[in-house]
């Protein structure tokens, strides 16, 4: 079969280690060789040859709190979130390929603004239908029911948006049947929309293990919005594997979270509190209870990763994008924002968004790294991100992208 062979490169493998001068051989979708300069050539006869100048060549990004129908992207601003099913489903497919154009080459979902969109979306393609990253779909976020959401029901039937342990089985039971690969519950409210509601639990513990339970069975799993202490405790007491924001964990919880270590990961969203911190609405939207609540939310972040760091626990970039505010396509400041805020250098922030992005997506030992027979999904970047991590904004940046072994962009020249 004929290869694809990367010559004259400075490779970022994934790791924490510095940058190596190397060649890399893609044959099918899958890494065969990386050489470094001082060993022989991997070229065969008849493969391509391209010659990369001292460009960077690394693993593909990985977005870990993905919203590919939230509407907002950097090439169409939406006002609102409501969208008509026509609009959303093309939204969503929009923004899948914008997120690849941006060099995510992989994306975990925290939840769609319709049941069965990014089910689809994946199905489409991964056929080659249509441009986008590597998914793990998840269904609509489950909010805990109002009166107005009662239905009626026939006798023995159970609404999957009601109340109470059966209800909340039969929605990840629904969720798994129609395809998602991952149920997000909110857990907890969130200040910025309502002041206090960080601190509400929104779900019972009887409810929280119910989920737990009907996602193991089902072979589902289970992501949360986490802010109150006790919400992230319920989440690692029922088997949630992706707690996002934890803004307000307790001593307690930190011991929780460095328990359950190798089999969680957290995802703060910084991305979404620092452009709310940014933002300047029109003069009829008032977003300054917002912009309070952000500002206690990074301090306080701040804070709470470096603590996550040092007990071993999995913190990864994802930052809430698709907002009026924070459009998807910025998705990549997260990482300049780990470096800033958060005290990484950026080799660690590229290690969190490529490496443990590959444990996030459930590909360990063969994604998010470049190493033989890791998949080739690889990016070639003009300039060097472990010294400034914030070149990964600049699309035009990219001199080539690969996902599965295909070039979404292919270089220009060839040797």
């Amino acid at each position: 079969m004929q290869g694809i062979v990367f010559s004259n490169v400075r490779v970022y493998d994934g790791s924490t280690d510095p940058l190596f001068a190397a060649q890399v051989r893609v044959e099918g979708n899958r890494i065969t060789h990386v050489a470094r300069a001082d060993e022989a050539g991997v070229a065969q006869p008849h493969d391509r040859v391209y010659s990369c100048r001292g460009a960077t060549l690394m693993p593909g990004l990985v977005e870990a709190h993905a919203h590919l129908s939230w509407p907002s992207s950097v090439e169409k601003f939406v006002p609102g979130m409501a969208l008509p099913l026509e609009d959303l489903v093309l939204t969503t497919a929009r923004n899948a390929r914008i997120l690849l154009d941006h060099g995510f080459t992989s994306a975990y979902s925290a939840g769609s603004l319709s049941k069965r969109v990014e089910v689809a979306l994946v199905e489409q393609i991964d056929s080659g239908a249509m441009p986008g990253p590597r998914l793990v779909a998840s269904s609509i976020e489950r909010t805990p029911p109002v009166a107005a959401d009662e239905v009626a029901l026939n006798p023995g039937e159970v609404d999957p948006h009601g109340a109470g342990p059966d209800a909340v089985r039969a929605f990840v039971r629904s969720c798994a049947e129609m395809g998602a690969r991952s149920v997000k519950f909110l857990l907890s409210g969130e200040d910025a929309l309502q002041p206090g509601a960080s601190q509400q639990l929104l779900y019972s513990e009887d409810e929280a293990h119910a989920a737990g339970e009907e996602a193991a069975a089902a072979g589902v799993w289970l992501a949360a919005h986490a802010q109150a202490a006790e919400a992230i405790k319920m989440a690692l007491r029922n088997g949630f594997r992706v707690l996002y924001h934890c803004t307000y964990a307790d001593e307690e919880a930190l011991d929780m979270l460095e328990a359950a270590r190798d089999r969680i990961f957290v995802a703060p969203a910084i991305g979404i509190i620092q452009a709310t911190l940014e933002a300047n609405p029109p003069p009829h939207f008032d977003m300054s209870h917002m912009q309070a609540s952000a500002a206690e939310v990074r301090e306080l972040q701040q804070r709470l990763v470096p603590q996550l760091r040092a007990r071993g626990v999995r913190v990864l970039p994802g930052g809430d994008y698709g907002f009026p505010f924070n459009p998807n396509g910025r998705n990549a400041r997260d990482l300049q924002l780990f470096v800033e805020l958060f005290g990484y250098t950026p080799l660690e922030a590229l290690h969190a968004a490529t490496s443990l992005g590959g444990e996030l997506m459930g590909m360990e030992g063969e994604l998010g790294r470049i190493r033989p027979g890791y998949l080739a999904d690889l990016l070639l970047v003009d300039g060097d991100p472990s010294e400034d991590v914030a070149i990964l904004q600049d699309k035009s940046r990219f001199v080539a992208i690969m996902k599965d072994g295909r070039f979404h962009k292919a270089p220009e020249a060839r040797a």
